[in-house]
């Protein structure tokens, strides 16, 4: 993908999974979906508990990766990784809404953000600033393999 393709699927509604080196042992890294902001040029932005094993191994590593995808052909994926460059403690509510409204529906989001009110004493919100990527866009590969419209 190019560059400004990149940053817009990147941008667009995805849930992203987090990669983090996870060094308690012998275990291969930590990869959990999470919601994620991110704006073209941007950082960006996860939410998760404080005392979480995701938060604690995000401050251990100091960095992480996110990869998000689209499921429906012709598949695309972004996958970023880069240092973390800000914890946001404590979570702004702001920042909490914004993660809400991305993601659901207005009369969703309202009843969300008043049922995980508490979750603001006990989340913060981590950003990093993508410095590799790696992608992919199947268009041309599948347009290879189209099967052409016959007419009998």
């Amino acid at each position: 993908m190019q560059t400004d393709e990149r940053e817009r699927f990147l941008a667009d509604l995805h849930v992203g999974v987090l990669g983090v080196t996870d060094a308690r042992g012998a275990r291969a890294p930590l990869v959990v979906p999470v919601w994620y902001r991110y704006e073209s040029g941007g950082e960006i932005v996860v939410q998760t508990g404080r005392e979480s094993i995701k938060a604690q191994l995000l401050r251990a590593a100091e960095r992480f990766s996110l990869c998000v995808q689209d499921e429906n052909p012709p598949y695309r994926y972004v996958s970023v990784e880069g240092p973390i460059t800000a914890v946001i403690d404590p979570l702004d509510p702001a920042d909490h809404a914004a993660l809400a409204n991305r993601y659901l529906p207005a009369e969703e989001a309202r009843a969300y953000l008043e049922a995980t009110a508490y979750q603001l004493a006990d989340d913060v919100v981590f950003r990093m600033r993508p410095q590799r990527w790696r992608t992919a866009n199947f268009a041309a590969f599948a347009a290879d393999f189209a099967v052409p419209d016959r007419a009998d």
